[in-house]
């Protein structure tokens, strides 16, 4: 994440030292989850499984992405893939 955002900081307006520190803070306020089942391969892209055992493992409801198509069946899982612009709306 952290390479995506420094490639894109320009478009975001922010220096690298703002990104570090957005990270650093989401970082503090996250919670360790260990996984104990791997669900590979079950994802159309294997780079993704990872984030739908994390998913799984925590008993989310919702991974925000903007790659939809890469996580459908997730709903198998009771987790539904909605994009950061749907879960705005949802959390209002």
């Amino acid at each position: 994440m952290k390479m995506f955002l420094k490639r894109k900081k320009a478009k975001l307006a922010i220096t690298d030292e703002q990104i570090d520190i957005i990270l650093d803070n989401l970082c503090a306020f996250g919670e360790f989850q260990k996984i104990y089942f791997l669900w590979r391969p079950y994802l159309s892209d294997p780079k993704d499984d990872h984030v739908l055992e994390v998913a799984v493992a925590s008993g989310t409801k919702s991974i925000v992405t903007y790659n939809l198509k890469d996580f459908k069946g997730v709903h198998k899982f009771g987790i539904q893939a909605v994009t950061p612009g749907k879960f705005l709306k949802v959390i209002r």
